[in-house]
């Protein structure tokens, strides 16, 4: 019997979101006559209760499927009839790894509402920030929870559509130019969703199906048969969509820019959602990606690239949200370097404790700036410890999670990750070591963005900033991802430690297809570690972080001046790390310049030969009978005889012809 509750999962956001809507158009009816007016309590209460309820959902479904039963699904909706007896059929389906998700989604995406309804509280637009962050958790869900490569696109589209009015939701606000930084995440998104609706009719003409399933069979068949090379294909073309969604290079720009958004939206955007969605699709279809091993050289290479130049870049930022946006970046690169090893555990894992930490660094950001009265420049900070000593606690373990210290979320799944990349060998020795010198860097720019804003003296105007501690509905969701962020990594403890990996267990059903793929590439030999070797790459992990976070915070505990010196003494390397390696800056001189132009050119061309050719010369053509018609009207009399005399004439002979 089909489980048809769970369409409820991605329903009951999206019916939050029309209420939302409709109590936003409400408010704008009634300030005609009531400037004041507003429905802030009611949109805040029913936006956080419908998440809340579908998390309740997640969890019963998760429950459901533990044991011997692995998934749930929902009754099918036939949506599209093709023709022939076909047609594109999709379902809801709740599994090891959608389960996994949408308690991530769900649970995190709740705590972001509730410090929401205190972050945005006295905004105007209240209702609608709620409609677009409800539509946001609900395509999010749609996503993830769909049986069906078309009903993913939709998700997938959805949160891109979402991102886009949530990042401009300032739109009207000059700092930061946040409608311009909402257009260009809308416009890079587009190019990797084109790469990704190329790859999915690929598939379909290859399978002759997009159910996630019957895809995932098909390439086990397909690799059986050794013919993968049209799937390799695929999977590199859905990999350019996970791309421009999870912000790897080249498409990552965008997220650095988006910061512009109300800082809920920060967190929802760089923790929960958007950018995991291409994480996950990776990992769905895990047999696909592992039936070319040159496709995971590719995702492996660029995830640790990408790892590289966000890391550094981190460090010569000013911005706190673009401190964390560039780390945003960076670590996603570590999921898909985790990936390109065939690392599908440890991706999801990193996922996981990631969305704990990075959502509790934004939400305490925003506490931060929301304390500071908007000040967001980290060299105008300094000395807010006493100030803030609720936000200072929960933003510490943030950090400390982040730089991966010994024994936190972010230490056990970090250090998987580069261990399964270590265990790969060959050239992904290589990669490996751009991890460990990224993650030296994640200590460092961590442990420099606590310094500057909690430590050393108030740097701040007194007379007009007066810092405070946040309200409870903002603290106290910082509370419960500091906890998750610090206990979150015993879902996937080492081996080496004799216990059992949970995350691992868990995910056997999704994963063991793709593994099965990489292990026959390998001649039957799984790639594994010594007990002594993962003992050493711990150590050296925790060495590193510890090294590397007491010198990032003594560096700047009593204020910027380390990055003064920098600045002044290596003036081209700040500004190559400020800049982000100048990618950007190549992005518009090589693109967005050229196109601009283009259409300038183009407009001039239009305009003069087109609409200024056709203007003029009706103007010149009225302008010509014109001058002939005031001729005829001179206001001489002989004209007038003239013409009354020519004209009778004409009728005369009119009217002799009509006779005959």
């Amino acid at each position: 019997m089909p489980d048809s509750w769970l369409w409820w999962i991605p329903a009951l956001p999206l019916i939050g979101s029309a209420v939302c809507g409709g109590l936003h158009f409400l408010a704008l009816r009634a300030r005609r006559t009531r400037p004041e007016a507003g429905f802030d309590a009611p949109a805040g209460i029913i936006a956080c209760a419908t998440v809340g309820i579908a998390c309740a959902l997640s969890i019963a479904g998760f429950a459901a499927i533990r044991g011997e039963r692995t998934s749930l699904v929902s009754a099918a909706w036939d949506w599209i009839h093709i023709g022939g007896g076909a047609s594109v059929s999709v379902a809801m389906v709740l599994d090891r790894l959608s389960g996994a998700m949408a308690l991530v989604v769900c649970g995190v995406g709740l705590l972001i509402h509730v410090y929401a309804t205190g972050y945005m509280k006295g905004d105007p637009g209240f209702a609608k920030f709620f409609a677009y962050l409800n539509l946001f958790v609900a395509a999010m869900l749609v996503l993830i929870l769909s049986s069906n490569l078309v009903g993913t696109f939709v998700g997938w589209e959805g949160v891109g559509l979402c991102s886009y009015l949530l990042i401009g939701f300032w739109y009207d606000r000059q700092q930061g130019w946040p409608a311009e930084a909402g257009q260009k995440a809308f416009v890079m998104n587009r190019i990797g969703d084109a790469c990704f609706l190329l790859g999915v009719f690929l598939l379909w003409t290859t399978l002759g199906t997009l159910d996630l399933g019957e895809v995932n069979a098909g390439a086990v068949e397909r690799f059986g048969t050794g013919d993968t090379g049209t799937l390799a294909i695929a999977a590199i073309l859905l990999f350019g969509g996970a791309c421009g969604k999870s912000a790897q290079i080249p498409l990552f720009t965008w997220l650095p820019d988006a910061m512009p958004g109300p800082t809920p939206v920060s967190a929802l955007i760089n923790a929960a959602t958007m950018v995991t969605s291409g994480v996950y699709l990776v990992i769905r279809l895990n047999p696909l990606f592992a039936v070319g091993p040159w496709v995971l050289y590719v995702i492996g290479g660029l995830g640790a690239l990408t790892a590289l130049v966000a890391g550094s870049s981190a460090l010569a930022q000013r911005n706190l949200k673009k401190i964390l946006a560039y780390s945003t970046v960076s670590q996603l690169g570590y999921m898909f370097l985790a990936l390109g090893a065939g690392a599908w555990v440890a991706a999801l894992f990193h996922l996981i404790t990631h969305a704990f930490f990075k959502a509790l660094l934004f939400l305490g950001a925003g506490s931060v700036i929301h304390g500071v009265h908007g000040e967001q420049d980290v060299h105008g900070m300094g000395g807010l410890r006493a100030h803030m000593p609720r936000t200072f606690v929960t933003f510490v373990a943030g950090a400390a999670a982040l730089s991966g210290l010994p024994l936190l979320s972010g230490f056990f799944s970090k250090d998987e990750i580069l261990a399964h990349a270590f265990a790969s060998g060959g050239a992904w020795y290589l990669l490996w070591g751009v991890g460990v010198f990224t993650a030296a860097l994640t200590a460092y720019y961590s442990w420099r963005m606590v310094a500057l804003i909690f430590f050393g003296p108030e740097r701040f105007d007194r007379e007009r900033v007066h810092p405070h501690e946040s309200p409870l509905s903002m603290v106290g969701p910082l509370y419960v991802l500091a906890f998750l962020s610090i206990v979150g990594g015993a879902i996937g403890l080492p081996h080496v430690l004799h216990v059992p990996h949970l995350l691992a267990g868990w995910l056997e059903p999704i994963t063991a297809p793709g593994d099965a793929i990489l292990e026959a590439q390998r001649g039957g030999h799984p790639a594994h570690l010594s007990p002594l070797t993962e003992w050493l790459l711990l150590g050296l992990g925790a060495a590193i972080a510890l090294v590397f976070a007491h010198r990032g915070f003594h560096a700047h505990r009593h204020g910027p001046a380390a990055d003064e010196r920098l600045a002044a003494g290596r003036p081209q390397l700040f500004g190559f790390l400020r800049r982000a390696w100048g990618v950007d800056a190549a992005y518009h001189g090589m693109v967005v310049a050229p196109v601009k132009l283009c259409a300038v050119f183009v407009a001039l061309v239009i305009d003069q030969l087109g609409i200024d050719g056709v203007v003029n010369g009706l103007g010149r053509r009225a302008h010509g009978i014109g001058t002939r018609l005031r001729a005829m009207a001179d206001g001489s009399i002989a004209s007038y005889g003239l013409w009354m005399g020519g004209a009778t004439a004409l009728l005369a002979l009119v009217w002799m012809w009509m006779g005959a």
